[in-house]
């Protein structure tokens, strides 16, 4: 696995998209593509400006890692805990309200996998594989400990936006029509 440094400001969160978020990740669409279709979604959705955020960058741990075209990087046994690293690189730039969503997007998976097995069979093959990648399936404790922490619905909103952003084809825009609302949000410049 290659290693992006982590972005530390906005102007360095756009370049890392600019550079990288044309590359897949698993999936039929980029990562730009992807990460606007979410915005969009959350926009529509009438959500919160944090949660847009949340939304746009909740995948911007793929990026640092970038195993984009990695031949030993496997979806169903390598797990490149994009969620985590997204969370510890969206904090100082945004804060817990959209950090928050996004460390907790892929136990949002394993909830709904969980508690809605019909669910599982609506996910793309990318999402089902990094599924097992993931952990899989949580115990009855932990759906407990996840319904009751403050971020779950949340959470479970951005895991929405996340498997149904992935239209081929969909035109949402460009990363940078969302500045001046990324830049309001922001701690750092």
């Amino acid at each position: 696995m290659n290693h992006v440094s982590d972005p530390t400001t906005v102007d360095e969160l756009f370049d890392l998209y600019d550079s990288l978020g044309d590359q897949s990740y698993g999936e039929s669409i980029t990562q730009n593509e992807h990460a606007l279709q979410c915005g969009a979604l959350a926009r529509d959705a009438g959500a919160s400006s944090a949660m847009i955020v949340a939304a746009l960058f909740h995948d911007v741990g793929h990026l640092t890692v970038d195993v984009q075209g990695d031949p030993g990087f496997d979806l169903a046994s390598d797990d490149d805990d994009h969620e985590a690293r997204g969370a510890r690189i969206l904090a100082p730039l945004f804060g817990p309200r959209v950090a928050q969503p996004v460390a907790l997007h892929v136990t949002a998976k394993r909830w709904r996998c969980t508690r809605e097995p019909e669910y599982h069979d609506q996910l793309s093959s990318a999402s089902q594989a990094t599924l097992i990648a993931q952990g899989g399936l949580l115990s009855y404790e932990e759906c407990q400990r996840f319904e009751q922490h403050p971020g779950f619905d949340d959470a479970l909103a951005l895991r929405t936006w996340d498997d149904t952003g992935k239209v081929e084809g969909l035109q949402v825009g460009a990363l940078r029509d969302w500045e001046e609302l990324i830049r309001s949000l922001a701690a750092t410049p």
